[in-house]
């Protein structure tokens, strides 16, 4: 197996992050609400390793494909979004049919991903803003 990319690690992080600050804010809304039980907490702590373990799998998808040639590549990067596709489904499934999950807690950070890669761009250019000021 080919070492894994320093980049692939550091995104992983990132999101990592934001799946947990996602949590903890649903994990306050849930207890804000008083409806907070251990299901909430079990059904995002599930989730969530699921969402972070997908992109992951995303990253490696990508950096094996960025070895290969052009063709190959779209091979590998649709047989992983066909397979981690089926496997979130699987996932998801699992969580809502087991009783001492909550199907929010289950469902909503299966998203978190996509807002923290969705969120990046702004950062990065409100950091880069704050950079040029200082000069």
């Amino acid at each position: 197996m080919a070492k894994i990319s320093k980049v692939i690690l550091r995104e992983t992080a990132y999101v990592s992050l934001w799946v947990l600050i996602l949590s903890a804010l649903t994990q306050a809304v849930f207890l804000t609400v008083k409806a907070w039980e251990l299901s909430v907490l079990l059904g995002n702590l599930y989730s969530a390793t699921v969402a972070i373990l997908n992109f992951f799998l995303m990253g490696l998808a990508f950096q094996r494909a960025a070895a290969q040639e052009e063709k190959e590549a779209r091979q590998t990067i649709r047989a992983s979004h066909a397979g981690r596709t089926f496997l979130l489904f699987v996932f998801a499934a699992i969580g809502v049919l087991v009783p001492f999950f909550h199907n929010v807690t289950v469902l909503l950070p299966l998203f978190f991903p996509r807002f923290a890669v969705t969120l990046r761009p702004l950062l990065d250019k409100r950091k880069k803003g704050d950079a040029s000021r200082e000069e």
